[in-house]
């Protein structure tokens, strides 16, 4: 599979993960701004994570078009995925520290789904900042893309699956 073709998937996969957001807020009873800190937290956490892969995949299928492609472009791909990931997340700690979860942490799930998915992220960091220094190519910058869509939807299967808090 090519590397715009793939970038393509990706973001029809990232606007329909945008567009089951609306889902989530219509058949919740009551409005976004009655929700709990947690659970717009999670809204967030699922519009990030659509949003930000969807504009990852744009840069990378605008710069797939360049005749002859620019040395070094999935590099450069790389480094903007971390520093944009790796600025939402301190955003995302803050707004998760102003919280008081003592109850939601204590759950088992919710601490293993944490765990599990800091683990995929940090190894999807790390690959990014090795894509960025060393490696140049184009599957690392893909994979960062294709955490992002996953946790997205793990997050949109918890909010479905799961009563609001």
């Amino acid at each position: 599979m090519e590397a715009g073709e793939a970038l393509g998937i990706a973001a029809q996969i990232a606007v329909a993960l945008a567009g089951f957001a609306g889902v989530v807020v219509v058949f919740r009873r009551e409005a976004v701004h009655e929700w709990s800190g947690v659970d717009k937290l999670r809204l967030r956490l699922l519009l990030a994570n659509s949003i930000l892969p969807l504009a990852l995949s744009m840069l990378g299928l605008v710069l797939v078009t360049i005749e002859p492609m620019p040395p070094g472009v999935w590099r450069w791909c790389s480094g903007i995925l971390l520093v944009a990931t790796m600025s939402f997340m301190t955003g995302i700690m803050r707004m998760f520290r102003r919280l008081n979860l003592a109850n939601a942490q204590r759950e088992r799930l919710t601490r293993v789904i944490f765990f599990v998915f800091s683990a995929f992220g940090t190894a999807a960091m790390l690959l990014q900042l090795y894509n960025t220094a060393v490696l140049a190519a184009f599957w690392p910058f893909f994979a960062g893309i294709v955490f992002q869509l996953v946790t997205g939807m793990a997050q949109f299967a918890r909010m479905i699956l799961f009563l609001p808090e």
